[in-house]
């Protein structure tokens, strides 16, 4: 395959994540979202509740849901209650880990409450930027967008490969770091032992010199 080829298919994945999970009314249940500085994270949601009688999920009012947005660095990103069903943006500042939680918005402290099922849509970079908005108010053609939505991904390429380029030189740092202070350890180990031996030797001298041995 040629490289032309390979950058057209690498530009074409996705990175989106859509899942669907069931928790209890006073869970809590985070995810992890890995990603480099000044990078937009989009979150869609849908809650549903399980209906005893239908034996079925279905939409019901008055569950909403509170998302809380850690970055690396724990500071608190987005805090916010929401309805059942809704959307939370924000736009990454540290590179790094960043902790996504959801948690419903009970009064229910010690029961588990009803079931939940939760669908969760994340979309990093520029997969959360809405096109067809962004078409409507700038009045861009087809071939104008397309060529947008390539340059904005091409960029976040470009900020990943930074930003796995800045983990690796951590990384670096922390064996050479590490390499560095096992080297030093087992000197003075080596050392320690030396003095030890010299010292046993003359004592040993010295016993036998007073005992009249040697």
């Amino acid at each position: 395959m040629s490289t032309f080829s390979w950058l057209v298919c690498v530009l074409l994945l996705p990175s989106v994540a859509s899942l669907y999970f069931h928790m209890w009314e006073t869970d809590v249940k985070c995810f992890v979202e890995e990603v480099p500085d000044e990078t937009m994270i989009s979150g869609k949601y849908k809650v549903e509740v399980y209906d005893d009688k239908a034996e079925q999920f279905v939409n019901k009012d008055g569950i909403g849901m509170h998302v809380d947005i850690k970055d690396p660095e724990a500071k608190v990103i987005l805090s916010k209650y929401y309805t059942n069903e809704g959307q939370f943006v924000f736009t990454t500042h540290t590179p790094g880990e960043h902790h996504i939680c959801l948690s419903p918005n009970s009064t229910r402290w010690f029961s588990g409450g009803s079931r939940l099922r939760v669908h969760l849509n994340i979309d990093v970079g520029e997969h959360a930027n809405d096109y067809k908005q962004i078409q409507a108010k700038e009045k861009l053609s087809e071939l104008q967008l397309r060529v947008r939505q390539l340059l904005e991904q091409v960029d976040q390429i470009t900020k990943e490969q930074n930003y796995q380029r800045s983990r690796e030189e951590r990384f670096r740092f922390t064996s050479e770091s590490t390499n560095t202070r096992v080297l030093w350890w087992a000197v003075a180990q080596t050392s320690i032992l030396l003095l030890v031996g010299a010292w046993q030797m003359r004592h040993l001298k010295g016993f036998f010199e007073a005992k009249k041995l040697v």
